[in-house]
C-alpha cells in the first residue's frame, strides 16, 4: 500500500467491512513508540442516551398511570 500524492491511503475492503469503516465514519490516529494506529472514533454517548427524559407523559401522570390510561383501564 502506498500513500497517495495528497496523503490519502486506501483501506482494503475486507478490513473496512471487518471493522465497520464506512463512508463518513470518523477515525483518529494514535501515535506510539512503534508508529501510528488508526482507530475508529467512538463517541462517549449512545444516541439513545440523548433522548432519555425528553418525552414526558401528558397531564402530569406517572408512566404507569399513562400506560393504564391509554390502554383504557
Amino acid at each position: 500500500m502506498k500513500i497517495g500524492e495528497r496523503g490519502q491511503v486506501t483501506i482494503p475492503k475486507k478490513l473496512r467491512e471487518k471493522y465497520g469503516l464506512q463512508k463518513n465514519v470518523e477515525v483518529e490516529f494514535i501515535q506510539d513508540a512503534d508508529g501510528l494506529l488508526l482507530k475508529k472514533r467512538v463517541s462517549g454517548e449512545h444516541p439513545v442516551d440523548r433522548l432519555v427524559g425528553i418525552i414526558e407523559p401528558p397531564f402530569g401522570l406517572s408512566v404507569d398511570e399513562y400506560i393504564e390510561e391509554i390502554r383504557g383501564r
